[in-house]
């Protein structure tokens, strides 16, 4: 479990393809996220939750990357010097700075604009329509590993040249602290980030389907 307050921003060292069994080796540099895990641990890259299967003596640690999370995140189209967002697991005695994340995300959305503001940057996303429904204005989500609150939801009817098969928009506001403690700052239009919607709202949904189905 993690909460969404990013650590260190990280580095992706190598990461290695096995085509035959369509999964992924990646090493990560992290000397904060390093600095007391263990193997086994869980430890978030930019939204991914990954166990650590090896450390080494530089601040680096190895994981290996699932199938379903090449298909469901951007980790799989990273190279070395790719910056990362790191976060450890939440201690139980710590605080819930963010949200609840599962570090399980949900799908891929695109940043379809930029509005640099004097101390903060708005930003609009493009989530597809199965995930737009778990998007509520003033409710949390989760980007690139990093723990936002939705500040608006517009069902868009134009396209861009980014994501013309999306629908939905949604903005977020960048805040200092996040623009420089995070890869968020230097991300443009046309960049897609890995999204975790609000978990509760996920079993919300699946709670009244349920309920429907039974009726």
């Amino acid at each position: 479990m993690f909460t969404g307050i990013i650590e260190e921003v990280g580095e992706i060292v190598a990461i290695d393809h096995d085509t035959a069994r369509a999964d992924a080796r990646v090493v990560v540099r992290g000397p904060l996220v390093t600095s007391d895990a263990s193997e086994g641990d869980s430890i978030a890259v930019s939204g991914v939750c990954l166990t650590v299967t090896s450390l080494g003596d530089d601040g680096t640690f190895a994981a290996d990357v699932m199938p379903e999370t090449l298909r469901h995140s951007m980790l799989g189209g990273l190279g070395a010097g790719d910056q990362v967002n790191l976060e450890r697991a939440m201690s139980p005695t710590g605080r819930l700075g963010g949200h609840i994340v599962q570090g399980h995300v949900d799908g891929v959305g695109t940043i379809v604009a930029r509005d640099p503001g004097e101390r903060w940057d708005d930003v609009q996303i493009a989530v597809a329509d199965d995930l737009a429904r778990y998007v509520a204005r003033k409710g949390s989500i989760t980007i690139d590993g990093v723990s936002l609150t939705v500040t608006a939801v517009t069902d868009r009817s134009d396209q861009t040249p980014w994501a013309p098969q999306l629908g939905t928009l949604f903005a977020v506001s960048l805040i200092p602290a996040t623009l420089t403690g995070t890869t968020l700052g230097r991300l443009v239009p046309g960049t897609d980030v890995n999204l975790e919607v609000d978990v509760i709202a996920k079993y919300t949904q699946r709670l009244l389907e349920t309920a429907e189905a039974q009726r």
